[in-house]
């Protein structure tokens, strides 16, 4: 469901931009289902008549309102949003300890292939958070993804979301109230739909002009221009400035060479330069970070850049690829799937 480099350029005389996107109507629902309001504190109030006045013959006494209730401020949930997930309630009579929440949750955090949370309200703070012992919990909610790249939510997820939800319910002696099925997997199609209009995964190659690279030769390169080594082996990152964020590039060699016994004795003659467009602000200027990139290294391993098609990009394509990715910021950013927000990192995953 992403946009590819050729996806963005057609040539035609010279290098000129294909559209990035059909910029089609989001008819996806962004709430999920209504739920009732918790019931109302009322504060008990005694009738105290004026002096001189019979009690049994004043019909408008006056009223004495005892002090509030102070309860915790009930603050958002950062992992479950109405936005792309399907949300269920689960009500319980009295606060339940995280123990047992925990004892019941679901072996496994996935509906299919999409992700499931439960989250508890805690008693103390007001804060939805994934159970944890000593706490103890007012009410939960539970969610799943309703897409993602693999695709929508589909009958069968959901209906193991709720068989997994219910379970979790019965453990903790709650009520469950879910979305309507059909309702959530229309909703799912909506949001897929958009988002695969609204999805890009740019890629360039860089190919050796003419001597070939050992692994250590393109690492060496990489690393001086802020790459770190990733987590798979022929992949190198460059990190975001944000601590815990997905990497802003990443620089991929053939993974074999990596795992090679002696990979110094191999030559590589073509790397893959990658920008995940949705994972990272557009305030962070990831494609200038991409295009810049792509030029120094270029320069140091002695490359051409080329397309995902092997044709070669020069600033003319980099200029039209600028002005149609500033368009699909906005229109992320118009849903409320800014790129490099917690929500549309989830979706678009």
């Amino acid at each position: 469901m992403s946009v590819t480099l050729t996806q963005l350029l057609a040539m035609a005389g010279g290098v000129v931009l294909a559209g990035v996107v059909a910029h089609g109507a989001w008819t996806a629902r962004r709430a999920g289902p209504k739920r009732a309001l918790p019931p109302r504190q009322e504060e008990p109030h005694f009738d105290t008549p004026p002096l001189g006045v019979d009690v049994a013959t004043e019909e408008e006494p006056l009223d004495v309102a005892l002090p509030a209730v102070a309860w915790p401020l009930r603050r958002a949930s950062t992992r479950i949003d109405a936005l792309i997930d399907a949300i269920a309630a689960v009500t319980v009579e009295s606060p339940v300890s995280g123990e047992l929440a925990l004892q019941h949750l679901p072996g496994s955090r996935r509906a299919g292939t999409k992700p499931l949370q439960i989250e508890g309200l805690n008693a103390a703070t007001g804060d939805w958070e994934l159970p944890a012992p000593g706490q103890r919990y007012n009410e939960f909610q539970a969610g799943v993804k309703m897409a993602s790249r693999s695709g929508p939510l589909n009958e069968i997820e959901y209906s193991e979301f709720v068989q997994k939800v219910q379970s979790f319910a019965d453990g903790v002696g709650g009520f469950v109230q879910f979305p309507d099925m059909l309702d959530v997997v229309s909703r799912a199609r909506e949001l897929d739909q958009f988002a695969a209009s609204h999805d890009a995964q740019l890629a360039l190659l860089l190919r050796a002009r003419a001597t070939a690279w050992t692994p250590g030769f393109v690492q060496q390169a990489a690393f001086r221009h802020g790459f770190m080594p990733g987590a798979l082996p022929g992949r190198l990152v460059l990190p975001s400035a944000d601590e815990g964020a997905p990497p802003v590039l990443t620089l991929q060699f053939d993974a074999q060479a990596a795992l090679a016994d002696n990979p110094e004795a191999l030559s590589l003659r073509e790397l893959t330069l990658t920008l995940d467009v949705p994972q990272t602000p557009a305030e962070q200027e990831p494609f200038g970070l991409w295009q810049e990139s792509a030029r120094a290294l270029s320069r140091d391993l002695e490359a051409e850049v080329c397309d995902d098609r092997g044709q070669m990009l020069g600033l003319h394509a980099f200029a039209a690829i600028d002005v149609e990715l500033k368009k699909l910021y906005e229109a992320l950013a118009q849903r409320d799937l800014a790129a490099g927000s917690p929500a549309a990192r989830r979706l678009f995953s």
